[in-house]
């Protein structure tokens, strides 16, 4: 498994497994299938609601917490200093583990800015006093962020952020990478795009499916390769273990500057996900359970 370097020097694995929108009974099934593949680094969130099943997995296994890297997000209705140290709580008692290795903010939130950086600022203790590994944020766009690192004592090691070939948020991640913010790319391989039925999939897209048919690989395949030659960390999803398992096997080719070049210039700039700076207060107001 290749890795990446965060910026206080923990490594964090190039490739994870995600369990957004997996259903809370099946998640311990689909996170055992990843971890037999050889998959050691899970993406869940207080907001999935299937932080225990990850959690029920990781019982089961036989696998040492130190080769496990475990991610989670604190929910909008969780932010502010207090209540989210208290989501650090909730999280590990689900997941059954006492420390982290990577917690983010799941949202911006910029009508709750108070409450946003006193979220961080909440990280920002859980990091100084050892409770988790490294601190980041998700989905924060270059004008969040500026104000974000304005304040903070303690550079964000991550931002998870929408990206794939029809959607490449260049100006982000080219602040992240100024920043020394690791690119963390959810819906890797397009997923938002036709997980809604909206627009073509990426997965049928010509020119993803000729680099395949040249490379002998799926057009998932090539997607994951392309996010991990460009520097990104990536965390696919799937409950399916043939799926599983396809995802996971994208270290043995390389694409070329061409077809790389190809593919970056499939970007729509469409967002198939949420705006950031939406007003969603009846979503960002979902309670996250006791664990």
């Amino acid at each position: 498994m290749d890795t990446f370097t965060l910026n206080n020097g923990v490594t964090m694995p190039a490739l994870g497994y995600g369990v957004f929108q997996t259903p809370p009974d099946e998640t311990a099934t689909a996170v055992t299938a990843a971890l037999r593949v050889g998959y050691r680094h899970i993406d869940t969130a207080a907001a999935y609601f299937n932080e225990s099943g990850v959690g029920a997995a990781l019982a089961a296994s036989d696998i040492p917490r130190d080769d496990l890297f475990i991610e989670t997000k604190v929910w909008v209705s969780d932010y502010g200093h207090a209540a989210t140290l208290h989501a650090f709580e909730k999280a590990t008692a689900k997941l059954g583990i006492d420390q982290l290795d990577l917690l983010i903010l799941h949202q911006p939130a910029p009508s709750r800015w108070e409450q946003t950086i006193a979220a961080y600022q909440a990280l920002e203790t859980l990091y100084m006093d050892g409770k988790v590994r490294a601190i980041g944020v998700s989905n924060f766009m270059t004008d969040h962020l500026a104000r974000l690192l304005d304040v903070a004592e303690v550079v964000p090691a991550v931002n998870q952020i929408e990206v794939h070939p029809y959607f490449q948020q260049g100006a982000i991640q080219a602040a992240d990478a100024a920043a020394g913010i690791l690119n963390q790319a959810w819906s890797p391989i397009g997923g938002i795009t036709f997980y809604r039925g909206e627009g073509r999939s990426t997965l049928e897209d010509p020119t993803i499916g000729e680099i395949a048919a040249a490379q002998g690989k799926t057009a998932a395949q090539v997607m994951l390769r392309w996010h991990l030659q460009e520097g990104r960390q990536v965390i696919p999803k799937s409950v399916t273990p043939s799926r599983i398992a396809e995802n996971f096997d994208v270290f043995d080719f390389t694409l070329s500057d061409q077809e790389l070049a190809s593919i970056d210039a499939l970007d729509t700039g469409v967002r198939g996900g949420p705006e950031p700076d939406a007003i969603r207060d009846e979503f960002f107001d979902r309670a996250i359970p006791e664990a």
